[in-house]
């Protein structure tokens, strides 16, 4: 998922436009259903950077500047970390030595300033206090300085409006400023801000407090910012109130925290970011819980990324799965539009619900542009049937998976060769459709950019898998015909896929068929992912995974999207050579499908050492595919997102693949194929691992020669198969 090419039409999705670098600060980010912010280290909203720093509700930023100063001067920082318990931002200040008269009247660390942040239903909430540890009376002055230019988040993103709409008279009282913005929709939004105890001096631009505080001293100050849209105006509710209910919200509890520990405290440390980030990122809809795709650009539904999540986290945590497939049925296209790349049975690429998406200055409002959401879809559907034995999903959503089934055979093969194609039916929609969509991603050998329609190959892949699992579904319905039908179509495209994409030269799949059917002989990761749908041979899988791990596409972190050989390759672009953590997941998923535990370790330690330096231990988008140097780090990508979802469910699939861990919850089976246990862990603990109405609590712990399984609970039918 992105949409950050290197040249579009204006009113196509922008490129994110890299003024300076993100790594000037270590940014913090809270998020709650549709709203998020993005603050610096310091807890503060300023300008600089790639200017994506703000609170933003329903694609519109409804702060830009947020900035605490203590005696005229931005306080002195210590610390600042999310509590990963329980995703509130907590930042650690003092003041600098004040001077006057050439003599210091209150050392540096005199004062200890103490913030607490949380976002909870379309609020900011904010806490900040006071304690005075000197040895006389002191009066700091606390000065919150702020403005909001309700910018569509498109705007920050790099594009361009001819126009846009009016900003409001401020309104200002004793305790409340309310800033508001009447768009060219003829939506009126707005930012209220509430202080309390009430300020010293109040403005449409900033608010100060004097707190007299006597040695031991300490003073509390509650702000809450409260994004408003239209005739909504979100409840307000006690500090601590909001945070206890924040904690309890019910996108929280879909992946539970504690269902995994193992013997190395970072490896820990790791899992629980991971479990923290897709806390965050989940929204609940009313059709369910969905993980959006990622902050700050992508918080949203995108159909492909919500499904390879649901993938990702599916072994520990499937209802995310469920509310991804009511969601994307629901929203499942039904008629051809051009302008949305729209056709009957596709499913979601994203939606957008702001100002300028509402205005159709750009077509992501509601935006089908994607190939391989839909037979990834199917793929879920059975995938999570046979985790979970939920037959009613099954049987209610069972028309949604004919449906794209039938887009695949009548739309997906354009000219009827066999191979799912795409091309956009809107000059405005993105040129290229599957995950790779930057605009320089499918080239052909000596550099040259393809041109379509383009068959890709990890997308005929998906449409195999989608067709095999549908035939199961349809075999699960007692429609036998229709599941006889598809088996034999997934044969002949396995059969066509080996005939034309296998390129000998390279011991790997081509990348993509152009629009002349030319194969684009690029050795690139795509033909990793390939491997856990089952297309691939398994000579040929042991040939495209050794490629895979050479020097020229393993970096040392992870695998890289193109081979170092390609001429495209740069380590620095964004499908070009860097690493994206989901693609090295579900290639280590194909791994452990042939039996090559062993290669998922390879990648599974690469991603976890990658980790250990990436601030709070998170998992971005994607890095740079620079080769990995003694006693150094990896390279982060200038405008990766951070949080990412299914960069944070990568951590939970690279265990599933490493221990060959499936689920056959229908037969109520829990079954380990040739278990693998990374160097840096001795033993991994899962617990409270629910299979039907069963649970089980089992440690897997390395021995001598191989991986040994223990049950340590078991509460009530289910077998547990290792395969070694």
């Amino acid at each position: 998922m992105s949409d950050t090419p290197s040249t579009r039409p204006p009113s196509e999705s922008p490129p994110v436009v890299a003024k300076s670098s993100i790594t000037d600060d270590r940014s913090r980010v809270l998020k709650h259903g549709d709203t998020f912010a993005v603050f610096d280290h310091a807890g503060d909203v300023k300008t600089g950077g790639l200017g994506e720093e703000g609170l933003y509700h329903q694609g519109t930023r409804h702060l830009s500047r947020w900035l605490l100063h203590l005696d005229g001067d931005r306080p002195f920082f210590l610390s600042s970390t999310l509590r990963s318990e329980d995703g509130h931002l907590s930042v650690a200040l003092t003041n600098h030595d004040a001077v006057r008269e050439e003599r210091v009247v209150m050392p540096l660390g005199t004062i200890q300033i103490s913030q607490t942040k949380l976002l909870y239903g379309a609020t900011l909430y904010q806490r900040i206090r006071l304690k005075n540890y000197g040895s006389e009376r002191v009066t700091p002055e606390l000065t919150l300085v702020f403005f909001a230019d309700f910018a569509d988040i498109f705007e920050v993103r790099g594009m361009t409006r001819k126009a846009r709409g009016r900003d409001l008279e401020p309104e200002v009282d004793a305790a409340t400023v309310v800033l508001g913005y009447r768009g060219l929709d003829d939506l009126e939004r707005r930012t209220r801000l509430r202080f309390d105890p009430t300020p010293t001096a109040l403005t449409a631009s900033s608010a100060t407090m004097r707190f007299p505080l006597e040695p031991g001293g300490e003073a509390e100050l509650f702000v809450t910012v409260s994004c408003e849209s239209g005739r909504h105006t979100p409840s307000i509710f006690e500090f601590d109130n909001a945070r206890q209910l924040s904690v309890r919200d019910p996108a929280r509890q879909v992946l539970r925290s504690g269902i995994l520990e193992t013997s190395n405290s970072q490896v820990d440390a790791w899992v629980r970011r991971a479990t923290a980030d897709l806390q965050m990122m989940t929204t609940e809809l009313g059709t369910g819980p969905y993980p959006y795709a990622g902050v700050p650009w992508f918080n949203t539904p995108f159909g492909r990324d919500g499904i390879i999540t649901a993938l990702e986290c599916l072994w520990c945590a499937p209802g995310l799965a469920r509310g991804v497939l009511r969601y994307l049925a629901s929203t499942q296209a039904k008629d051809v539009v051009p302008e949305e790349d729209a056709e009957p049975g596709k499913i979601l690429h994203e939606v957008r619900n702001g100002e300028m998406a509402a205005l159709r200055e750009m077509p992501f409002g509601r935006y089908y542009g994607s190939v391989d959401a839909t037979p990834l879809f199917v793929v879920l559907l059975w995938e999570y049937y046979q985790r979970t034995g939920d037959r009613p999903l099954v049987e209610e959503l069972y028309d949604h998976a004919e449906a794209a089934l039938s887009w695949v055979e009548r739309y997906g093969d354009r000219d009827g060769d066999g191979f799912i194609e795409y091309q956009r039916l809107t000059e405005n929609g993105l040129l290229h459709q599957a995950w790779k969509d930057s605009d320089e991603a499918i080239s052909h050998a000596d550099g040259k950019l393809a041109e379509g329609p383009f068959a890709v190959c990890e997308v005929q892949a998906y449409v195999y898998a989608a067709q095999r699992a549908g035939a199961k579904l349809c075999e699960l319905l007692g429609r036998t015909e229709r599941a006889r039908e598809l088996h034999e179509r997934a044969e002949l495209l396995r059969v066509r896929f080996e005939k034309v994409f296998f390129c000998e030269e390279l011991s790997s799949y081509a990348l993509a068929l152009d629009g002349k059917k030319r194969p684009c002989r690029v050795r690139a990761s795509n033909a990793g992912q390939c491997l856990f749908s089952g297309i691939v041979s398994e000579d040929r899988a042991r040939l495209v995974a050794d490629e895979l791990l050479s020097e020229e596409f393993f970096s040392g972190f992870g695998i890289r999207t193109l081979s170092s050989n390609e001429v495209r390759y740069n380590p620095m672009g964004y499908h070009t050579g860097s690493i994206w953590p989901h693609d090295n997941a579900l290639i280590a998923l194909g791994f452990a499908r042939y039996g090559l535990n062993d290669l998922a370790v390879r990648v599974f330690s690469g991603l976890f050492e990658a980790g250990l330096h990436f601030d709070l231990n998170r998992m971005p988008e994607l890095f740079c595919g620079f080769p990995r140097e003694s006693s150094e780090g990896p390279v982060l990508y200038p405008v990766a997102c951070a949080p990412q979802a299914w960069a944070a469910g990568s951590v939970f699939l690279l265990f599933q693949a490493c221990l060959g861990l499936h689920i056959d919850a229908p037969r109520r089976s829990l079954r380990f194929t040739g278990p693998e246990l990374p160097p840096a862990i001795d033993w991994v603990e899962l617990r409270n691992l629910e299979i039907g109405d069963a649970t089980v609590d089992l440690v897997l712990e390395r021995h001598a020669n191989d991986v040994g399984v223990n049950v340590l609970r078991r509460e009530g039918s289910v077998r547990i198969i290792v395969e070694k």
